[in-house]
């Protein structure tokens, strides 16, 4: 069930769209996951840590080129000067000294092949039917709909407070070094998700489209919360690691 499927129904205050807004990642976002809370309780296994990785990182390469889709709408040239910002962190200045290239460090780190981890061929399906989900929505719905859906970065200062003191405490295996990536993102996210949430507030004003500003952040903390079910269904106690995905128990 959408518990916020009619918020905005009667039409609210940019107030009060703020306060839905922060409801959602409150109940929604990914760090109440089982799997999260596995791994901040150290947990989790080498090979399913590999297995996080792995797929994270589909999702990690495909933020730059989401970024550019939207881009490419937006007819504000200050609005696309201030969005940039975001390609560049992943990107850096040669395609292979940012974010992007930092998750493949921590990939590599946890000892997975690079080739292997670029190539996306070992991803789970439904890690990809995710990440390709969430480059349509922000290609085909509406710029104010697409910018929405990233205010998830609202919320990830909070994860990875959780996620990095855990994992050096946690896995004897896990350095700083491994876990740069995630050094300059609270101060990257919150400066972008003060700008996003500044852009939604303004340009959200009538019923219609706050409520479609609410549903795409719930979409996206959707695509987040099923990337880590699969993740669990594949690789839990339980788990049935697809054909053609990684399998730490098989020669990749």
């Amino acid at each position: 069930m959408n518990e916020f499927a009619d918020a905005a129904r009667d039409g609210l205050s940019p107030e009060a769209l703020e306060k839905v807004l922060r409801e959602v990642g409150v109940s929604r976002y990914h760090n109440r996951h089982p799997l999260h809370h596995k791994m901040t309780a150290g947990s989790l296994s080498k090979a399913q840590l590999q297995a996080w990785a792995l797929n994270r990182y589909c999702y990690q390469s495909v933020i730059p080129r989401k970024d550019a889709m939207i881009i490419a709408r937006a007819e504000d040239p200050a609005f696309r000067a201030e969005w940039r910002k975001r390609v560049e962190d992943h990107d850096g200045t040669d395609g292979w000294n940012g974010g992007i290239a930092r998750w493949l460090k921590l990939a590599t780190g946890l000892g997975l092949d690079a080739d292997l981890v670029k190539s996306q061929k070992s991803a789970l399906p439904a890690t990809r039917f995710a990440v390709g989900a969430y480059l349509s929505f922000c290609t085909d719905r509406t710029l104010l709909e697409a910018v929405a859906s990233s205010l998830t970065e609202l919320f990830s200062p909070v994860i990875i407070g959780e996620r990095v003191p855990a994992m050096l405490a946690k896995y004897d295996y896990v350095t700083e070094d491994i876990l740069e990536y995630f050094r300059p993102r609270p101060a990257q996210a919150s400066r972008d998700s003060d700008f996003a949430l500044a852009y939604v507030l303004a340009k959200s004003d009538t019923p219609e489209k706050q409520q479609a500003v609410i549903d795409a952040l719930v979409f996206k903390c959707d695509v987040l919360w099923a990337m880590l079910d699969a993740l669990e269904q594949a690789y839990g106690d339980h788990g049935h690691v697809p054909p053609g995905a990684f399998d730490p128990k098989r020669p990749q």
